[in-house]
């Protein structure tokens, strides 16, 4: 196999999505398009990755440079079609000896599986290979003009295409690959005498067909190219990639039980064995192990789920959680940065942020981590089999031994030593006769004031 480097098309105003964020920076699943074109080129082992863009692509090109380097970024300027485009990425390959792929920024659901048959046809000796597809609606795309046994001729535009060719549906999806050397000399040759006055990649076809190469298509389900331009369209490939998701992880072995209510993010990892009830929200960086249940209305992110464990329903997981062996974190308790260790139960109506909770724990209802002090964040720990009771506030930093209780409606501000009880609220007093008096005095005042 060649030597690989891909050629990221990202330069586009992205007008139409009318947002002040950039087009390429919006997100699908949770990460930002131009990072699923990233992710797609390091999944085809591209040794080089450039990435063209704009010349006041600001946020962008901070974003690229923080995960590739200012080396893996070339500018477009002035913009003047994608042929002018992919030649802006010349010089950062000048000493590149291989194979080129051309993508694009705003593409969520390519995959390195579905560009595999270009590289088939370079493998076989086509000097040029071209990604397309049989369009539902070929009207937007510019048509493949093809020969016997997938022979590319020519790559038509829709704007400089003639009735006949219109009626053609096997469309360019603007994916190509080509040795780096030929696909340069090739777009020195490309001219603007079109409807547009731009100078378009799919030109080198022609020139190649015209110099003796040989061009061949790969036609691949239309599924895949779902770019975007607009909100519209930006809602299309998020629905496109949670199916897809959902899809791939009830093949795997999860139940899902209402899977079009789920929501998945582009790294979520699920085992098989795990149920998933309706209405579940996984953002970025969540792991799912064997047997675990995530009850309906949760939203975990972050954060690591262990076998046999439940979440929910109702239940917030922040980063850093850390939910061990069968422990239950159940409604409205939220969890930031602890580890939860085995067996132990957070049932209902508590945040627990900053700490460990030791295998067995117990914590009741209405237990508050008061974790922050206006300037920093303090870790609370629980011991092994420890008894929180209900409302109780614990005020970091602070330990709870292994076996101890605190009584409920307590605030702990002192380390509670192992199996011991430590109750921290005001002594009861009763005023017998208290109430009656005070409800009769304000009645009278009330009468007063008519």
């Amino acid at each position: 196999m060649s030597p690989r480097a891909a050629v990221i098309l990202a330069a586009g105003q992205g007008t139409r999505m009318k947002s002040p964020r950039p087009k390429v920076l919006h997100p699908v699943g949770g990460r930002a398009l131009i990072d699923h074109a990233i992710d797609l080129a390091q999944g085809l082992n591209c040794e080089r990755i450039v990435v063209v863009l704009g010349k006041d692509a600001g946020a962008i090109r901070d974003h690229v440079a923080a995960r590739l380097g200012e080396g893996a970024i070339a500018v477009q300027d002035p913009p003047l079609g994608t042929g002018h485009a992919v030649l802006a990425a010349k010089d950062a390959l000048a000493d590149f000896d291989g194979d080129v792929v051309v993508t694009y920024g705003d593409s969520a659901l390519l995959t390195p599986e579905a560009l595999a048959p270009i590289f088939a046809l370079r493998d076989a000796g086509a000097d040029l290979a071209v990604l397309g597809f049989d369009a539902t609606d070929p009207a937007p795309y510019g048509r493949l003009l093809l020969g016997l046994h997938g022979v590319l001729q020519r790559i038509v535009e829709t704007k400089d295409a003639n009735e006949e060719q219109l009626k053609i549906t096997a469309c360019n999806s603007g994916v190509i690959a080509a040795p780096a050397r030929l696909l340069f000399e090739l777009l020195g040759k490309v001219g603007n005498h079109n409807a547009k006055g731009e100078y378009y990649l799919t030109d080198v076809v022609g020139l190649a067909v015209e110099s003796g190469k040989s061009v061949r298509a790969a036609l691949i389900d239309e599924s895949h190219f779902l770019g975007v331009n607009s909100q519209a369209e930006l809602a299309v490939a998020e629905a496109a990639f949670q199916r897809r998701g959902r899809a791939a992880l009830m093949e795997g072995g999860v139940t899902l039980i209402a899977p079009e209510t789920v929501q998945l993010a582009w790294d979520t990892r699920i085992a098989a064995g795990v149920t998933v009830e309706p209405n579940v929200v996984f953002a970025p960086g969540v792991t799912v192990e064997s047997g675990a249940l995530i009850r309906s209305f949760s939203h975990l992110e972050g954060a690591r789920v262990r076998s046999g464990a439940i979440v929910g329903p109702f239940a917030r997981l922040r980063p850093g959680a850390d939910i061990g062996e069968d422990a239950h974190i159940g409604n409205f308790v939220e969890v930031k940065k602890v580890a939860v260790g085995k067996g132990a139960k957070a049932n209902h109506l508590a945040y627990l942020g900053d700490g460990t909770v030791g295998a067995g724990a117990n914590i009741g209802a209405g237990t508050i981590f008061c974790n922050y002090d206006g300037f920093d964040k303090n870790d609370t720990h629980i011991g092994e089999n420890a008894f929180i009771g209900s409302n109780t506030a614990l005020v970091a930093p602070v330990r709870v031994g292994a076996g101890a209780y605190t009584g409920s409606g307590s605030v702990i501000t002192k380390d509670v030593a192992p199996d011991a009880l430590a109750v921290a609220r005001g002594r009861q007093v009763e005023k017998p006769g208290w109430a009656a008096g005070f409800r009769s005095r304000k009645l009278a005042e009330r009468a007063a004031r008519k």
